[in-house]
């Protein structure tokens, strides 16, 4: 219990110390116009409150994520505690806040166009590809759930609801965002924190142990802690996810200073969550034996609706349908709205794309395989999902280590994550059934081997723009 107490205060101190340390490294002007009345369009520039933008941001990049994925790295034992309090402040909390911050200075712009502008067009056009394919894996794979869950409910098939559910994403994608999203997607980030909160009151109150902080491995299939747990547990850590969707909220605004609390403090709150549903899984269940014996009998949704009725009786079991039906829809939904922001910014230069028909048109061109793609088996869909978000999460902290870079500032605290997640994602790929399947220690070395590559890329543009400087230095003395 100490352990897990302890563990949420280091993610609130983290956001009154670490964020603001990234805010003044950030430099914020409240004195700048932002996009959202420069650029005020009234479909995705549109003004909107800072704690509005916090509750829809946490809804966007939460959705099942931080509760998936924590049950799921559960297994690896309490060493899941310490990756979600280190990675969550110095890493995805960085990542989320360059990612919306960089946007909002660059007039709202996406993702991959700031890949362009500071890792160059080839970068841009591979992470163009990968962001498309990840947004539209995430909705498929957050889709097929609720569509069995209402199926089995109700008289619908399947694909009645499947439909049903994709009618809604494709009018959320076009609809000016404070129609659908602006109003009723804070207060599904209020249950997303009340289902939290709740869950962990009564696990505190209860007669089961939490496990403290061990760095041992406990996973019952002995599969390693590195890379595995850091792709397990993205949600509520680092998620590459999350900076296609913080462009979304960037266009709406105010001033800067609402950033550390919109961008950093959701990725905060997204890490609290996904402790307790971590501490949960692992406790309840009386170990990770025992977990994973109930993963295998319900999957992820039998673990959360098994917990909250227990802990909570009749209410929490209500609580997880609305869970397991709603949030994993809004989280696919914001998904195909930036799948079709990106793609329009990417046709924009052939095409005129200012009427809604057209907006519609794209909309359709993402929203097709995304459907075709639900109706295939989730978990095999969630494989995939795991590296491709860690790839361009990788992709935003060298995006955003560069900006640092570039002007000048602390570079570091965005380029020593780079360089970690780098890691991560060179040796998964080699090592995971889904990549190459290689041999554990010969992954590693290969991962290692790369990621030397990128580490001394990264000095070589230290070397260049320290050069520049002293040449810039020079120039102006003589």
């Amino acid at each position: 219990m100490i352990s897990f107490l302890g563990a949420i205060l280091l993610l609130i101190l983290g956001y009154m110390f670490y964020g603001k340390f990234v805010e003044r490294v950030f430099v914020i002007n409240d004195e700048h116009t932002t996009p959202a009345y420069a650029k005020r369009d009234n479909l995705d520039f549109v003004p909107m409150s800072w704690w509005k933008g916090n509750l829809i941001q946490l809804l966007n990049i939460a959705g099942l994520g931080p509760i998936y994925g924590a049950v799921a790295g559960a297994l690896y034992g309490p060493a899941a505690f310490i990756w979600i309090v280190v990675g969550c402040i110095f890493a995805g909390a960085v990542h989320d806040y360059f990612s919306g911050m960089m946007s909002m200075r660059h007039q709202g712009a996406q993702f991959p166009a700031l890949v362009g502008r500071y890792l160059g067009k080839y970068a841009k056009a591979f992470i163009n590809g990968v962001s498309l394919v990840l947004m539209i894996l995430v909705a498929a794979a957050f889709t097929a759930g609720p569509a069995q869950l209402i199926a089995q409910q109700t008289s619908l098939s399947f694909i009645i609801a499947l439909i049903l559910i994709f009618g809604y994403f494709v009018l959320a994608a076009v609809l000016p965002i404070n129609r659908i999203i602006g109003r009723i997607y804070p207060a599904f980030g209020a249950v997303l924190l009340l289902m939290a909160a709740a869950v962990a009151v009564a696990l505190l109150f209860s007669d089961k142990p939490i496990p403290n902080v061990t760095v041992e491995n406990l996973h019952p299939g002995e599969l390693p802690i590195w890379p595995l747990l850091m792709v397990t547990i993205s949600c509520g850590a680092i998620s590459g996810f999350h900076c296609t969707q913080s462009p979304i909220i960037a266009r709406t605004m105010k001033k800067e200073s609402d950033g550390r609390k919109i961008f950093y403090g959701a990725m905060i709150t997204e890490g609290i969550i996904a402790l307790v549903w971590a501490a949960a899984a692992m406790t309840f269940f009386h170990g990770t034996a025992g977990l994973q014996g109930a993963l295998e009998a319900g999957g992820p949704s039998g673990v959360v609706t098994d917990i909250s009725s227990s802990l909570l009786g009749s209410a929490g079991f209500i609580l997880a349908i609305i869970t397991v039906v709603l949030l994993p829809v809004t989280t696919g939904d914001t998904a195909l709205r930036s799948s079709r922001m990106i793609l329009v910014e990417v046709l924009a230069k052939f095409f005129n794309m200012e009427s809604k028909f057209k907006l519609l048109f794209v909309s359709f061109i993402v929203a097709a395989p995304t459907f075709a793609l639900a109706t295939i088996d989730y978990t095999f869909l969630w494989r995939y999902v795991g590296w491709t978000n860690q790839v361009t999460a990788t992709f935003m902290l060298w995006t955003a280590a560069m900006f640092l870079l570039k002007n000048q500032k602390l570079h570091w605290i965005a380029g020593i994550p780079a360089v970690f997640m780098t890691g991560v994602v060179c040796t998964y790929i080699f090592y995971a059934p889904e990549g190459l399947n290689l041999n554990y220690s010969l992954s590693m070395i290969i991962g290692f081997s790369l990621t030397l590559v990128v580490a001394g890329w990264y000095v070589s543009q230290i070397k260049k723009y320290k050069n520049a400087k002293q040449n810039s230095s020079a120039t102006h003395a003589a």
